[in-house]
């Protein structure tokens, strides 16, 4: 995990110039990419001049830091970032997305006031809208953005291949944050029909829709459609006047004894609120966003939205599972590289050891990339890590025997020091020679032997020494007059058997290290289509469990329309339900069959996208 990061003031995260058009800021990127922790993205949205930044500060537990204005101009031009440590999630940062003022008439031109609004919604994991007075129809009105996402937003790049496939914004409740409305300078009673209620009552019965067809109808509930779709997870907080009107102007510098008590409360609630309630950013499959990767979202959204295009889920997880796991394999080679560089002590006495060495750094380089690495394409990433590990495997047996080598030849150079100076004293050229001089031999052989952790090249170096020397005690044999010309024919033929030997036993432990490395890398093949099943499994049960919470709201969205009276509007709703209880099933029926392709293919193809 990265440092915490020191952010003492918001710096702006995309741009809206008029000239510029959307601009993402390098600053904010550099910031981003620092932050390798999950994070925790808290965006707020509204009219302008609607008291924004002040909840944000507070989110941020400071007076100051997103601009407040202090008149009728919009402060908050694009949208601006705060990366802070979350109060109450260790491990993760709090990152707060304060958005430009919506319908600013400063600005002359409103063209991006919806791209404003998409790109908070598509970045955050949970959207605060806020407003002032109560929830009417002018506030339904102002928040008019929300009709516009479907038309906005894909989630995939190809476009539905038949009526009966669902429409993408039939799904956005997989990926859109949770929304919590603020009601600023609330000054109404929480009551109905003279029974108080909470305020998320509140919320849902401003929420309720009109029965009827007409354009007027239509228009009060599309708006109050598409939050219910959209937003099954809502929650509403109102809040009193903070202070005098005079006093707002720099409401920042009051101290808490200047503001309203029960204010101050409601904001205490509020936070509390979103510190605990508020999830990680996620994206298709469950995966926790970091800092870094919401940098590189942010700059898919916006070169979409400049090139003319409407932003699409689908293409920037897989651009973004692209980059991941490109990281993945090199953060995982490089962990597999270190943890033998720390644990390798070369040479080691056999091939096994170094194997069983290799086989506990990678398995710990597997599990770090399968836990950094997107399904999307995962198939051909880990062949490409397996082919890496592989080739450090090879250069760290290489090393391992030319480390073995070079002590052997060290070893044995000490050992013959004597036996070289008698060879050039001529003590062997005696009657008796050869005899003196095997024996010797044999003696030097004894000692190289007894020697600890001379490596997997011992018997090769030797035999190599011992080749060398045929040379030597053929001349001694030759000139030891003691023996008759038939011994000396014995005594050659016994050295030919004796080398002969030598020879094979080398090439017999040479047959041995070969099959142990073949097994070791079927074994090393197996575990990672072992682990890459493990990680399938788990990734279509999380994507399953997500299906199965798209159709628990939609089935709760039926069930209120039925009890609303909207009867035609609940039997759409149940033709999307029975769909997607349709892909559930034949998701969930094709997964195990789905799920052996893969992993049998896992490590000599690409893979082809998740079946979930």
């Amino acid at each position: 995990m990265a440092s915490r990061i020191l952010m003492p003031v918001p710096v702006c995260l995309i741009e809206n110039s008029q000239r510029k058009g959307l601009v993402v800021q390098q600053e904010a990127l550099q910031v981003l990419s620092k932050v390798t922790q999950p994070v925790v993205v808290v965006a707020i949205a509204g009219l302008y001049r609607t008291g924004k930044s002040y909840l944000m500060n507070r989110l941020a537990r400071q007076r100051k830091g997103f601009s407040l204005g202090s008149s009728v101009q919009s402060h908050t031009k694009g949208i601006w970032m705060w990366c802070v440590p979350h109060p109450c999630k260790p491990g993760h940062t709090l990152v707060l997305l304060d958005t430009e003022g919506l319908g600013d008439v400063e600005k002359g031109n409103n063209k991006n006031d919806t791209w404003i609004f998409v790109l908070t919604v598509l970045l955050s994991s949970t959207l605060i809208y806020n407003c002032k007075g109560t929830i009417d129809q002018q506030a339904m009105d102002q928040l008019h953005y929300v009709v516009k996402l479907s038309e906005h937003i894909n989630l995939k790049a190809a476009p539905e291949k038949s009526e009966d496939e669902l429409k993408d914004s039939e799904k956005f409740v997989l990926f859109f944050p949770t929304f919590v409305w603020a009601v600023r300078d609330f000054t109404l009673r929480l009551e109905l029909n003279g029974k108080k209620i909470s305020e998320d009552e509140y919320l849902e019965n401003a929420l309720k829709l009109k029965a009827g067809s007409s354009p007027e109808i239509e228009r009060y509930n599309q708006p109050r459609e598409c939050i219910r779709q959209f937003f099954p997870g809502r929650k509403c907080f109102v809040f009193d006047p903070p202070a005098s009107k005079k006093d707002l102007d720099h409401l920042e510098e009051l101290q808490d004894d200047e503001i309203d008590p029960e204010f101050l409360q409601q904001v205490e609630k509020f936070c509390s609120h979103i510190w605990e309630k508020s999830p990680p950013k996620t994206v298709r499959g469950g995966h926790f966003v970091t800092g870094n990767m919401l940098g590189k979202l942010a700059e898919t959204y916006v070169k979409a939205i400049e090139s003319g295009a409407v932003p699409c889920l689908e293409s920037a997880v897989v651009a973004l599972a692209e980059i991941e796991n490109t990281a993945a394999v090199k953060a995982a080679v490089t962990l597999y590289q270190d943890l033998m560089k720390q644990r390798a002590k070369l040479p080691t006495e056999t091939v096994q050891e170094l194997l069983e060495l290799h086989t506990k750094c990678e398995q710990e380089a597997l599990k770090l990339f399968m836990a950094w690495a997107f399904d999307d394409d995962i198939c051909y990433f880990q062949a490409d890590l397996l082919r890496q590990v592989q080739q450090v495997k090879e250069k760290f047996c290489t090393d391992n025997e030319q480390a073995s080598r070079v002590k052997c030849e060290a070893a044995l150079k000490d050992l013959s020091q004597d036996m070289e100076r008698r060879i050039r004293d001529g003590a062997y050229s005696v009657p008796g020679g050869y005899e003196l001089f095997k024996g010797d031999e044999q003696a030097l052989v004894g000692k190289y032997r007894e020697l600890p952790g001379k490596g997997v090249k011992a018997d090769a170096v030797l035999q190599e020494f011992l080749q060398r020397r045929q040379a030597v005690a053929k001349v001694i044999l030759k000139a030891d007059v003691s023996l008759t010309e038939k011994d000396k024919e014995l005594k050659s033929e016994q050295d030919r058997r004796e080398r002969a030997e030598q020879e094979r036993e080398v090439q017999r432990k040479k047959q041995a290290e070969d099959k142990q490395k073949l097994q070791d890398q079927l074994r090393s093949s197996e575990e990672h289509s072992v682990w890459l099943r493990k990680k399938l499994e788990k990734s279509c049960a999380k994507q399953l469990e997500e299906h199965q919470r798209m159709m628990s709201h939609k089935s709760k969205e039926e069930s209120e329309l039925l009890n609303d009276g909207f009867f035609e509007k609940a039997t759409h709703m149940q033709l999307v339900n029975s769909r997607l209880e349709q892909e559930y099933c034949t998701t969930k029926n094709n997964v195990t069959s789905w799920i052996d392709i893969m992993t049998k293919n896992s490590l000599s193809a690409p893979s082809q996208g998740c079946l979930c």
